[in-house]
């Protein structure tokens, strides 16, 4: 039975890998700044194991604390999910970011270093680190960010390959397309589309959804995440994604059609986003050949998952803020 530390259990990815842990038969411990959401944005909640404890620490200021619960614990794995992740916002605080997704995280870097007892780290990067870029690209293609989050994204990652060459820290980064499912954070345009619709709202769509995206359901990323953490190479980067590559408009689209709904009627054209890059999509044949991962859930399916999802879930969802709201 493998021992893993999940820090950013409360994520929608981290959450839905705690549960896909779980389902393997693994001992979890979950940590992540803020207490745990109601259950319906938790899928880990929606199970019956109790191989699994959480405790309410920030990377930020609690990292001694952190520190002692790993050294306790002994992990096999730890995966690392925590970070500030909104695009856009990172453009108002960006110290915020900067200090969570590379100060904080480099200071978690240099102490798990230490620890001869973890077999592999597993750090969840973003394929926002690249920028705009046209066409399949693969894990040496070069950095090239356009914002804040992005920038900060990038320096924890570039960080790493120096703890990796000088130090053997055995580090495995992964990078995933745009991942959706059930339990994802009402702003996320999936479910905030759903949503919005059954509430008879209408829905912003930034830049006119032109922008396009590969949607990977978060079975699919669990999965990989697990592959990577088991068998993949130190030092190696993978990248998750479908091919499907789909407008946001179209996206939008399809959901409305799903639901019944007129797409003029439904939404808004706004502006867009500063910094918003325009595309990015992943090769992700480096996963599937050395690590024999494939996705299994296509869009169609996943979005039938996420309606039910939300249908369900209804009257717990909509008492849930729609809008991100910051934490410092």
């Amino acid at each position: 039975m493998p021992k893993l530390v999940v820090i950013g259990s409360n994520s929608f990815s981290g959450s839905s890998f705690v549960d896909y842990a779980l389902d393997q038969g693994a001992e979890v411990i979950g940590t992540s700044r803020s207490q745990e959401p109601v259950d319906a944005l938790l899928p880990y909640k929606w199970r019956a194991n109790k191989q699994f404890r959480f405790h309410q620490l920030d990377l930020n200021g609690h990292l001694p604390e952190m520190m002692d619960l790993i050294k306790e614990f002994k992990p096999d794995y730890v995966v690392n999910f925590a970070a500030q992740s909104m695009v856009a916002e990172s453009w108002r605080t960006p110290g915020d970011w900067f200090m969570t997704n590379a100060v904080s995280t480099i200071k978690l870097h240099d102490e798990l270093r230490k620890c001869d007892f973890i077999q592999r780290y597993v750090h969840v990067s973003t394929p926002e680190v690249y920028g705009s870029c046209s066409g399949f690209v693969k894990e040496d293609f070069p950095f090239n960010p356009s914002t804040p989050y992005a920038v900060s994204r990038a320096a924890a990652d570039m960080s790493l390959r120096t703890f990796h060459s000088a130090y053997q820290f055995p580090v495995v980064t992964t990078r995933a397309a745009n991942v959706y499912g059930p339990g994802q954070q009402l702003y996320r345009i999936i479910p905030r589309t759903i949503l919005f619709i059954l509430l008879g709202r209408k829905l912003q769509l930034h830049g006119g959804g032109v922008s396009t995206r590969s949607f990977i359901h978060m079975k699919d990323v669990s999965d990989a995440t697990w592959r990577i953490m088991d068998k993949g190479a130190n030092g190696s980067t993978y990248h998750i994604s479908t091919q499907e590559v789909v407008s946001i408009r179209e996206l939008v689209e399809r959901i409305c059609k799903k639901l019944d709904v007129s797409f003029e009627d439904q939404v808004e054209m706004v502006g867009e986003r500063l910094g918003k890059d325009a595309a990015y999509q992943l090769d992700s044949g480096k996963l599937r050949a050395e690590l024999a991962w494939q996705d299994r859930v296509s869009l169609d399916q996943g979005l039938d998952d996420c309606i039910t999802w939300v249908r369900k879930h209804f009257d717990t969802l909509k008492a849930q803020p729609y809008d991100y709201t910051h934490k410092p």
